[in-house]
């Protein structure tokens, strides 16, 4: 017989407050999004921006004078460093695909999509054999990336053997984008991608460049990326001083590539 104590599974928290209900199991980056929330929600009633009655929900939304105060605590805690002009054009000379405006792609994906419940570890196993199986038949006979899809994915694409057909950057979640466009891969994708609705395997059947325009032309768009890549440091480096001031309790800040924060 099973002891009721080898079962229970402690609900992950941040400085004693649950990140989900009991029972509820969320995606190693949903739970990593819920933890720097609410890092940063408590930081904001610590600096008097926030009530202190304020209380988050269990599904992990936020009220509104907890957005408003977090946005204003980030305001005055965060240094980002204007881009200079030499920066700007290092970036461009480095990047300049990035700005390339029309470039299109042919892709196909297999979803496995994270719902509630769902056992994520199980899930990224599947995946990840998906991934192996696909990449060893690929260029071979037959077609095994849209029967794998037909067969595992969790998207209506499936049945069309996974087919998105030929996309923009703005036709695709900004997950998908940023691993499709602006590189040169053809074929199934070397890794799985990671979005918010789950786990991806992606093949890439054909590109179309886009046009890539004068550096005078995109300044302004080379200037607002490298604030957003200095705003990311800066958010990372804030939050890595929190959660070390923190009780944190089942979760893995130190795995995010990226903030997570809504």
């Amino acid at each position: 017989m099973t002891d009721v104590a080898d079962t229970f599974v402690a609900v992950p928290r941040v400085n004693g407050v649950a990140l989900h209900a009991p029972g509820e199991t969320l995606a190693p980056e949903a739970l990593r999004q819920r933890a720097c929330s609410e890092l940063l929600r408590q930081a904001a009633q610590r600096e008097a921006l926030l009530a202190a009655d304020d209380e988050p929900a269990i599904d992990g939304t936020m009220s509104e004078a907890a957005t408003a105060a977090i946005d204003t605590l980030l305001e005055r805690a965060l240094n980002v460093p204007e881009p200079s002009d030499e920066a700007c054009r290092r970036q461009y000379a480095a990047h300049s695909a990035r700005f390339a405006a029309g470039e299109r792609a042919r892709v196909r994906h297999i979803l496995f999509a994270v719902t509630p419940g769902v056992d994520v570890v199980a899930l990224r196993k599947r995946a990840e054999a998906a991934l192996l199986d696909v990449r060893c038949h690929d260029g071979k006979e037959g077609d095994a990336f849209a029967d794998a899809a037909r067969t595992l994915s969790n998207c209506p694409s499936g049945a069309e053997g996974g087919e998105l057909g030929t996309l923009t950057s703005n036709e695709c979640a900004p997950e998908l984008a940023r691993e499709i466009f602006g590189k040169i891969e053809i074929g199934v994708l070397p890794r799985l991608v990671h979005s918010r609705f789950g786990l991806h395997v992606v093949e890439v059947q054909a590109r179309e460049p886009g046009v890539t325009p004068e550096f005078d032309a995109v300044q302004g768009a080379v200037a607002n990326s490298l604030r957003q890549q200095g705003f990311v440091t800066a958010l990372r480096q804030y939050l890595q001083l929190l959660a070390g001031a923190a009780a944190i309790e089942g979760v893995d800040l130190e795995s995010a590539a990226t903030p997570l924060v809504q």
